[in-house]
Order: structure tokens, then sequence, then C-alpha cells
């Protein structure tokens, strides 16, 4: 049996396969405001090998010029981020344990031969509030590991429905994406994952939240 790190949960199947389709169809509208595009590394400027974009009050991007942030537009349309879907916020309200809105939803689509090294969330002022995953589309083998790189790794296999929170104790744990599984999935017409992290930005000033339901979420 796979012990994972303390504070990393999966829950396999989350989302049943009605939700999912009706969920690509929210990203796909948002992808139609805010396109995917290709980010760079800090310094260097080499790109990475996803494809992103974001919705939600505030957006992770990276350049060379300014490195990793949040901004509250896309960097190359210069628009506003859309709205996170309704679908995702009642997620986060089920799964995070945390009593405020994310205020940022980062969107990768990974093709084939896409891969995320290990790399911890740490770009947020609010480490009290997890990061909430979301798997949809083709098979990936995870990777996650202690709150250093010195510390050993667990992989496992995340499909497409499945969730992943970081929260707690290991809301810094390393992680990543070692490879992707093609046509594992028939979810995405053209193939490929799409992975939504929900995260909070910010030290929270507004009222706590009244709990809301699960809507398709198994």
């Amino acid at each position: 049996m796979l012990v994972l790190p303390k504070g990393v949960r999966h829950m396999p199947g989350y989302i049943d396969r009605p939700a999912q389709e009706t969920l690509v169809e929210e990203i796909r509208r948002v992808v139609q405001a805010a396109p995917l595009y290709v980010p760079a590394m800090p310094r260097t400027g080499k790109e990475m090998s996803v494809r992103m974009t974001n919705c939600g009050a505030l957006g992770w991007v990276t350049d060379k010029e300014r490195g990793y942030r949040y901004q509250p537009t896309h960097p190359v349309t210069g628009e506003p981020w859309p709205p996170i879907p309704e679908a995702l916020l009642k997620l986060w309200r089920k799964v995070a344990a945390y009593p405020h809105s994310p205020e940022a939803c980062l969107i990768n689509f990974y093709a084939a031969d896409a891969k995320m090294g290990l790399h911890q969330d740490r770009d947020e002022q609010d480490f009290d509030a997890p990061v909430v995953s979301v798997s949809l589309g083709d098979d990936c083998l995870f990777r996650v590991g202690q709150n250093t790189r010195e510390g050993g790794t667990k992989s496992f296999r995340l499909k497409s429905g499945d969730v992943v929170v970081l929260g707690g104790e290991g809301r810094l744990a390393f992680h990543g994406v070692d490879r992707i599984y093609p046509a594992t999935s028939a979810l995405l017409k053209n193939g490929g994952r799409i992975n939504l992290t929900l995260r909070r930005v910010t030290v929270p000033t507004e009222p706590v939240q009244p709990a809301g339901g699960r809507s398709g979420l198994t």
C-alpha cells in the first residue's frame, strides 16, 4: 500500500465522468478568453514543456525578466483572467478544509511529451490554505516528496477525475510530473492532460464563506 507524505491526500475518481465532461467545456471557455501560452523560466528564459493559462482574480505566471509571480492580467493579452468556474469553487469548499475562497486556478496543458520537474508551490502569501489539484484527460506519473529536496519521493499514477490536496504538513511538499501516458483517456478529443490547481494567494480579510454542496462531484 502506498503511504503518502503527511498532509498529502489522493482521492481517486473523485470527479465522475459527466462532471469531468462539463468541467472540460468550462475550461475551454476559459481558454477562449485567456489563451494558453508557453511560460519561460526565470533568468534562463528556457521555455517550459507545458502550456498554461489561469482563471480567477489572480494568475500564476513566469518569464525570464520578472520570474515567478501572481498578477491580475494575462501576460500576452493584458486582459483580466476569467472567473473560476463554480464547479471548481464547490470542489474547493468540499475538500480544502479552509474557510476562504481560492483566488487563482492555474491551468496546465500537458502534451504527450510534457513533464514538470520537482518544485514547491511557495509563491503564495498564505500557506495555511492548501493547493487542490484536479487531473483531466490522459494519465500521468505524479511524484511527491517532502518539504526539502533531500527527502525521499513517492510516485503514483493519476487518472482523469483524480483530486490531490497538498495541505498542512504537506503544503510545501516537492512534487512534479515525470511523464504522461498517451491515449489512456478519451476525455480530451485530441489527447493530452489538463491539470487544474486551485490556490489561495493572499492572506484573507473577508468574512468566512458558508459551506457549499457537491453538485456532480462523487
